[in-house]
């Protein structure tokens, strides 16, 4: 009888181990959002100028310099791509800091993961592009569409070294 017990025991305590496992699933995007982009951040671009940025600094770069992957996150209408940063940023214990700039009627990103402008000389500092395409405005006036492709990067070189092409026209 009491081989009968401990066999019976054994087998709800793998039974219960299986169901755990089953009932374990990877990371999702809250349903409580109506749509999904991607967002990620980098700042890749310092790993060519680690010569030109500030000493203190040098730790703080990711060996990848990848901040955030790319991983889907969930927003609503009339949020903003800065909304969406800020809270991805907060969520994932990122520091971000950024300031509102009444001149262009939006909020300016200073800096991420303590990483901020001008630390890798006079033209660096974080820009954003959506879809590949640099919007050319501040992101709290960008209003992201289902399955956008969001990407804070760091540039050293006001945006020619991550693809933006702006020459001031």
């Amino acid at each position: 009888m009491k081989t009968a017990i401990r066999i019976l025991l054994a087998a709800l305590t793998v039974l219960f181990a299986l169901a755990s496992c089953f009932a374990c699933k990877a990371p999702r995007v809250s349903d409580e959002y109506a749509h999904h982009c991607t967002l990620s951040v980098d700042c890749i671009t310092l790993l060519d100028n680690m010569d030109e940025l500030d000493p203190d600094k040098r730790e703080l770069v990711p060996e990848d310099g990848v901040i955030l992957a790319a991983v889907t996150v969930g927003f609503n209408d009339g949020d903003s791509v800065y909304d969406i940063l800020m809270r991805e940023m907060r969520a994932r214990g990122i520091h971000i800091e950024a300031s509102f700039v009444p001149a262009f009627n939006s909020a300016y990103i200073e800096g991420i993961n303590n990483l901020y402008e001008f630390d890798c000389g006079y033209s660096s500092g974080w820009e954003y592009c959506v879809n590949g395409e640099f919007p050319g405005f501040g992101c709290s006036g960008y209003y992201p569409k289902e399955g956008d492709e969001i990407r804070f990067r760091y540039t050293c070189d006001l945006g020619a070294d991550i693809g933006n092409e702006y020459n001031g026209e």
